[in-house]
């Protein structure tokens, strides 16, 4: 993958999350995972809607990937 910064949300159990890191690895992007169960702050901010794909410093998904979208962000 390119230099981005690719941070993913996640917390145990989410079969959502997983499907979101299958994504990601697809277009060979091995995100930084947090889970948000340890972290109060980010709980707080994503406790209804993980995973949440956040590239260098902004959300940009949550829930599922749209792969569209996501490759013209990695353009």
């Amino acid at each position: 993958m390119n230099d981005r910064q690719v941070i993913l949300y996640t917390r145990s159990g989410c079969h959502l999350c997983d499907e979101a890191l299958d994504t990601l690895r697809d277009y060979d992007i091995d995100p930084m995972m947090i889970d948000i169960d340890e972290h109060p702050d980010k709980l707080a901010l994503y406790n209804e809607c993980v995973p949440v794909v956040e590239i260098e410093g902004k959300v940009c998904f949550r829930g599922r990937i749209n792969e569209v979208l996501l490759k013209r962000l990695l353009r």
